[in-house]
């Protein structure tokens, strides 16, 4: 039986959710505060977390952290009802497994939570994705096209490949389409996300680590570095890393040869590097977060996966690819989606982008009965998002049309003198003349 810690303040809440998971087979700790389940954390080992994001004394992501000192990394789950579908990227970037907003559906929540159980289970080397699956997400848009071709370009060589990207953007993917059409390609593909360790797991992680090296070391394992020889090794949201662990990544990377926590042998390895983040990594170079040289190391060669607001001729293939999938796991027959579901879609700018539009669509299906998503399957904060954009653009556009009637009006009291009018605005010449460019004002 999965067990669970809970975090949750609103007891009424809580006990619906208790009664629920338990009746599926869930062993549940509930608590209500974050620091009772940082204490709980610390004690006892657990499956899954899932954890309400705002707590009267905290956050959801302390409780991860702490879970994260404990026992490594711990699937996660993020429960929020704030209507900021940028909270759950912020979460997912902390190393979050997923997140689910409230009111919770019990049948979405317990679909996010067997996913989230499946990723635990997995096996850390995976096969390398299919030719086809590979084609059915690509995207044919130009933006696509040309990220593929250059993917293309330098994976047959041995060059280490920096990926950026907001989150969400499937970065993971690229790395692993590098990797198939690489030389190593019968090695294997080994991913490590480093936005979810401590130092010293980080580095048992990547190096492994002898048997009584750390409280909790009961037996020796073999590090990524390791697993991965004669293939590719995949390090996610690289900035997260630690100084002290970026100074071993060098050397490792450098000599080609790993030291074992708590050994004294080094071990040769022969591995392709690809790292991914987001585009703030020169930052952190400039603010002293992470080493000039490891940055240079590692960016050999950069690609940049477009976020999905500067792709959306590629949506509907997208989500054509996501129904498909979730109909398969969720044994439903959705057919496509309604015409207004479809502007809703394109409307909105997707902050959390392809793993946002994969959970909208998952959670659409599973309450789609049959036919067509309507758009009172999608979440109710994406349509208040949409709501509020339309909102601030139409006030925006009343303020310009009003800035520009004044613009207009004043010149015309100034017989069209353009210094006169600007002191009368209270502007210099040139704000002047970029607001008449602006507005399309040609005297």
């Amino acid at each position: 039986m999965p067990k669970v810690l809970f975090v949750e303040d609103d007891p009424a809440f809580a006990k619906i959710i208790e009664i629920f998971l338990q009746r599926k087979g869930y062993t549940l700790h509930t608590c209500y505060r974050v620091r009772d389940a940082e204490r709980i954390a610390a004690q006892q080992r657990f499956d899954l977390l899932l954890l309400d994001y705002r707590l009267p004394d905290g956050i959801g992501l302390d409780v991860m952290r702490a879970a994260r000192q404990a026992q490594g990394a711990v699937p996660t789950v993020i429960m929020t009802s704030l209507n900021d579908i940028r909270t759950a990227v912020r979460a997912m970037q902390a190393g979050a497994f997923d997140y689910i907003t409230k009111p919770v559906n019990q049948d979405e929540l317990l679909m996010v939570l067997q996913g989230a159980l499946q990723q635990k289970d997995a096996p850390q080397q995976v096969a390398p994705p299919t030719a086809a699956s590979e084609e059915k997400i690509e995207g044919n848009g130009p933006a696509a096209k040309e990220l593929y071709r250059m993917a293309a370009v330098v994976a047959p060589t041995d060059m280490s490949v920096l990926i950026l990207g907001e989150s969400g953007t499937g970065k993971e993917h690229i790395a692993r389409a590098i990797h198939v059409q690489s030389r190593r390609a019968a090695g294997p593909f080994v991913a490590i996300d480093c936005g979810v360790q401590s130092n010293e797991l980080a580095v048992s992680e990547l190096f492994g680590h002898e048997k009584g090296a750390f409280t909790g070391a009961g037996s020796s394992k073999k590090g990524k570095f390791e697993i991965a020889c004669g293939g590719t090794l995949f390090l996610d949201e690289i900035g997260n890393l630690s100084y002290e662990v970026q100074i071993k990544l060098l050397r490792a990377l450098q000599e080609r040869v790993i030291t074992p926590l708590g050994s004294n042998r080094e071990i040769s390895v022969d591995v392709r590097i690809l790292a991914a983040t987001n585009e703030a990594l020169w930052q952190q170079v400039q603010d002293g977060d992470f080493r000039e040289d490891l940055y240079h190391r590692l960016n050999e060669f950069s690609l940049r996966v477009p976020a999905l607001r500067e792709r959306t001729e590629d949506l509907p293939e997208f989500v054509r690819f996501f129904i498909q999938q979730a109909n398969h796991d969720l044994q439903k027959n959705v057919a496509g989606l309604t015409e207004e579901t479809q502007g809703l879609l394109h409307a909105y700018d997707w902050p959390g982008n392809l793993r946002e539009l994969r959970n909208v669509i998952r959670r659409a299906v599973l309450l789609t009965g049959s036919g067509p998503i309507g758009k009172d399957a999608l979440p109710a904060d994406l349509a208040l998002q949409l709501y509020a954009t339309q909102t601030q653009d139409d006030l925006r556009a009343q303020r310009d049309n009003s800035e520009r009637d004044i613009i207009m009006e004043t010149l015309r009291n100034c017989r069209f003198n353009k210094t006169k009018a600007a002191e009368l605005l209270k502007i210099d010449r040139k704000t002047l003349y970029n607001k008449m460019n602006r507005y399309g004002i040609r005297l």
